[in-house]
């Protein structure tokens, strides 16, 4: 059996927070607020892989009202997902991902996001996809007050 889960993740932009994307710290004048690290490129993975499980949602395993979460690094959350997905008897075929964000740019770091996230997984790279876009300009994302990201998640029984 095959199926496909979507994820779509937001989170504010604040000066003075760190900002973690795909596992990776990036340097930045700005950075995401949440209750974990606000990582919002591996929240949307957690969600778009429990949601091909039908395992609900990441803020149904991982509360932003539990103390336990609190500044939480989110790969922590990443592996704890592909745990409960591969309890359920499922490998993950691929993932498929956008991070919406004006800046900074993160093109060049892509690969290492990569690297990270299929290490996380216990995938290979070759199985992530990562892009990157602005929305040039428009919205909140263009005023760089937020980042958001989607991704799709292809699973299916071992």
């Amino acid at each position: 059996m095959i199926r496909v889960g979507f994820g779509y993740d937001v989170h504010q932009l604040q000066s003075g927070q760190e900002f973690w994307l795909g596992g990776i710290q990036l340097d930045h004048h700005k950075g995401a607020v949440g209750h974990s690290d606000a990582d919002v490129l591996l929240h949307t993975i957690c969600d778009a892989l429990l949601g091909a499980a039908d395992l609900r949602d990441i803020g149904f395993h991982f509360p932003d009202t539990s103390a336990d979460y609190k500044g939480i690094d989110s790969k922590l959350l990443l592996k704890q997902v592909v745990q409960l997905i591969r309890l359920e008897g499922y490998e993950i075929g691929n993932i498929d991902s956008t991070v919406c964000l004006q800046s900074p740019k993160i093109k060049d770091l892509i690969p290492s996001i990569k690297e990270c996230i299929a290490e996380v997984m216990d995938v290979d790279a070759s199985r992530i996809s990562v892009k990157a876009t602005t929305t040039e300009k428009l919205g909140f994302v263009g005023r760089e007050e937020g980042v958001s990201a989607y991704a799709v998640a292809l699973i299916s029984k071992a």
